[in-house]
């Protein structure tokens, strides 16, 4: 016997003789314009790949017959960009500090640069708006209370030098002792000066406790925040006579600061930073409201 053979009808495709339950698929061919629009995106990579850099070796990528290169095409555009501004940063290294702010080109400049000189180094610390970060000791950069110094000549020094860094030699350096950890104060002790500054400061209080404690300050804290805790900036110590605090102003913060004491440090920025950007992130620090 004879397989009766099954003609297909004219318009009928193949199928690719797989089956699923019953349902055939059907072998289609792919559209013309796609097939060529797939081998010209094959030979355009192959071209890409051979003129452009491309393929990672052990220590750099292929280069490419182009010569093209991304570093280069981006030094190029800074380059282009520093040798249009050559002439206003000269000016504003040449420029005394306190004539800066009185200076519009200057001024205009130096505020806008460094903004950016601000975001893309500072807030990280001290945050996109340099207000800080109350507990953590990234101090607020918006207000009239400063460590060091609010006028251009301390930031400036306090950028350029930093905090307590181990880098630069004329960092910025004071250390509060710790109290507690070293055995210098009794637990009593601590607790009454504790009480005497949250009297100080406008908090609730125990006054009794306060009254010794006032006691405890002059003898041992006096020295560097000044017996009305108004703080001394030569020293970097902070005034504990108001309501901004650089780690929190609550009892148990304020008991593990006279405790343990605080260590903050701020990296120097001279070397990293040219000088007309410490110049110009000076200018736009003294500029977001606190300056003085």
């Amino acid at each position: 016997m004879c397989a009766k053979q099954v003609k297909k009808a004219p318009a009928q495709v193949e199928t690719t003789g797989h089956e699923w339950d019953g349902i055939e698929e059907y072998n289609n061919p792919l559209p013309r314009w796609w097939v060529w629009v797939f081998y010209a995106t094959i030979i355009w990579g192959i071209w890409y790949s051979i003129a452009y850099p491309a393929w990672p070796l052990l220590t750099q990528a292929t280069q490419g017959y182009l010569g093209y290169d991304n570093r280069t095409a981006v030094a190029e555009e800074i380059k282009r960009f520093d040798d249009a501004n050559a002439e206003i940063k000269a000016k504003l290294v040449a420029a005394p500090l306190a004539d800066i702010p009185a200076t519009d080109a200057l001024n205009t400049y130096a505020t806008s640069a460094g903004a950016a000189v601000f975001k893309t180094f500072c807030a990280q610390c001290h945050g996109s708006g340099a207000a800080g970060v109350q507990g953590k000791g990234y101090p607020n950069l918006t207000d009239n209370d400063w460590l060091w110094g609010g006028d251009m000549e301390q930031i400036y020094l306090t950028i350029n030098h930093g905090i307590r860094n181990t880098t630069n030699a004329d960092a910025r350096y004071s250390e509060m002792p710790k109290f507690g950890a070293d055995g210098l104060l009794e637990e009593a002790q601590i607790g009454e000066v504790v009480e005497y500054v949250l009297q100080m400061s406008g908090q609730e209080h125990d006054a009794t406790l306060a009254s010794a404690g006032a006691t405890v300050f002059a003898d041992n804290c006096a020295a560097c925040h000044m017996e009305a805790g108004e703080g001394d900036r030569t020293q970097g110590a902070p005034a504990l006579n108001d309501a901004i605090w650089l780690y929190g102003g609550d009892r148990e913060t304020i008991h593990t600061s006279v405790f343990g004491a605080r260590y903050g440090v701020m990296p120097a920025w001279a070397g990293r930073l040219s000088e007309d950007e410490v110049r110009a992130v000076t200018t736009y620090v003294h500029a977001l409201g606190g300056g003085e």
